[in-house]
């Protein structure tokens, strides 16, 4: 179990490298567009054709990619101020149950994510747009991390039982 804790660690911090890489590449696709929409330069387009498509396409996988280690550090949205104020075997609870919930959203995700993708791949699904493209090629990351936040769920799940009866102190906003 250890050792699947090393790889998932390591897999979600690669993933939110690629995520953090695919935001200075977006980045850049949209201040690059600007700059040819206003400034003209003969034999240059007026723009990137592409950019939004792409600039939509990253965010989605932004999005996927850095989902899985923003959970793993305690470092997503998360709502405390009930937690500190309700007893510590009550907040306890309440952590389980929103573990609980979350593995369970993952598993539906993960299900109808890979059907979805998979039944894009069987018909050979074209999204045509600026660019053309297969279409499970996008929606390939969603079961993807959608398994990796299951398995980190799983985590969570050991790392609450192995503590104490109380809350988690990570990702708190109320102290």
């Amino acid at each position: 179990m250890q050792r699947l804790d090393g790889v998932l660690a390591r897999v979600t911090g690669a993933l939110t490298v690629l995520a953090s890489l695919m935001l200075l590449a977006m980045m850049l696709i949209i201040c690059g567009d600007v700059f040819l929409r206003n400034v003209a330069f003969p034999g240059l387009p007026r723009g990137i054709a592409w950019s939004n498509e792409v600039s939509e396409l990253l965010l989605y996988a932004i999005t996927m990619f850095a989902a899985p280690w923003l959970l793993r550090a305690g470092r997503h949205i998360r709502v405390d101020i009930v937690l500190r104020a309700i007893p510590a075997r009550a907040a306890y609870a309440c952590e389980w149950a929103a573990d609980v919930i979350g593995l369970g959203c993952c598993l539906l995700l993960l299900w109808y994510g890979w059907l979805a993708t998979q039944k894009s791949y069987a018909a050979g699904a074209v999204s045509i747009k600026t660019l053309v493209m297969p279409e499970w090629w996008f929606m390939a990351p969603l079961p993807a991390c959608a398994l990796l936040l299951a398995i980190e769920f799983v985590f969570r799940m050991r790392r609450l039982a192995a503590g104490p009866a109380a809350p988690r102190d990570d990702a708190v906003s109320a102290a």
